[in-house]
Formats: structure tokens, C-alpha cells, sequence
């Protein structure tokens, strides 16, 4: 393999015998597209199965479905409209109920279940770091925040999802954004 070609212009204290290398990231962590980046994790985890993944989350969207479904009904609201002077019934969405809902089952269940979902239980896999070891809270919580978000996102939810046929991690997009990967538990 060719060693990487130097930008252009001298670089100072750099020596001219040795190839250019990249300067290190912060924080320790190799450059995005490093040779490594976005290996496996470690032997004894192997990667959950699509499949696995899909069914682990129609039973989760089912459970959180019929828990969130007495908050998220449609009711109507009188609203007084003053150009007219008429009093007029709207329509009124509860949403916002569901989604929290929603938020709080899978952030509470990953930080503090061993990073599982009733659904990831049954189907015996849980949400780990990249490294293999255990979620943290805030690492929860932001997963949580992004599927919460793309889910409620026209079309984004479905892209979210199929993400992980492609992803040779199969990580989908929120798992990208916690850096996290679904394993075998």
C-alpha cells in the first residue's frame, strides 16, 4: 500500500525521508475514513441480525403504540375568531404526548436495562458503545432524541430504518449519531 501523499508546500519539522501521516484527531480518536474505522466489535459480540433488528422494533413500536395511544387521541377545541366574531371547533392533535412517550421508553430502557428494549430482549441483543461496553445515559438519551425525531419526520423514519440494509455495522442513523451498534446479548 502506497503511504498517503503529502499536502502541497513544505511542512516544518517534518522529515523529508519519512511519508507524510495525518496530524492525530482531538480527542485521540483516529480521522474519520482511517484504515480501522468502523471495524467490528469486539470477538464475542457479534452484530445483531437485520431481521432480528426489524421484529425487535415492530414489538417495541407496538408496546410503546398502545401505552402512548390513551395520551395521543384527537380532540376539538372551540376557538374564538375575533375577524368574525364566531366561535369555531378545531381539530386538536395530541402528538406531542407520543412522542415523549416514545422518548422515555427507549432512553429509560437502554440506559438502565442493560441497553434493551422489551423487543431487543426477547430477541436477545442490546445497544452497546462501539467498543463493546455498556450505553451510558447520555448516550441514551441522545440515541433516543434522534430515532424520536427522525420517526416523527416525514419520510426521515423510513430512511432511518433501511439505513441499517446498507451499513456494513449495520448501524442506522441514530446508532451513528450515539455511536452505538447493536449486539448479540
Amino acid at each position: 500500500m502506497a503511504s498517503p501523499t503529502p499536502p502541497p508546500g513544505d511542512l516544518p519539522g517534518q522529515d523529508p525521508s519519512q511519508p507524510w501521516t495525518p496530524p492525530p484527531a482531538p480527542g485521540g480518536r483516529p480521522p474519520y475514513g482511517t484504515p480501522g474505522q468502523g471495524a467490528p466489535p469486539p470477538a464475542g459480540q457479534p452484530l445483531a441480525g437485520r431481521w432480528r433488528r426489524l421484529l425487535a422494533g415492530i414489538v417495541d413500536a407496538v408496546i410503546v403504540g398502545v401505552v402512548s395511544s390513551p395520551f395521543t387521541y384527537k380532540s376539538w377545541s372551540a376557538v374564538y375568531d375575533e375577524r368574525t366574531g364566531t366561535w369555531h371547533a378545531e381539530q386538536v392533535s395530541h402528538w406531542f404526548w407520543g412522542l415523549l412517550i416514545g422518548f422515555l421508553y427507549y432512553w429509560l430502557f437502554h440506559a438502565y436495562w442493560n441497553g434493551q428494549t422489551p423487543g431487543k430482549k426477547i430477541f436477545r441483543m442490546r445497544v452497546a458503545r462501539e467498543d463493546g461496553g455498556p450505553i451510558g445515559v447520555g448516550q441514551a438519551a441522545l440515541r433516543s432524541v434522534v430515532y424520536v425525531v427522525l420517526t416523527a419526520t416525514c419520510c426521515l423514519g423510513f430512511v432511518d430504518l433501511v439505513w441499517i440494509l446498507f451499513d456494513r455495522r449495520k448501524q442506522a442513523l441514530h446508532d451513528k449519531a450515539a455511536s452505538t451498534l447493536v449486539v448479540d446479548a
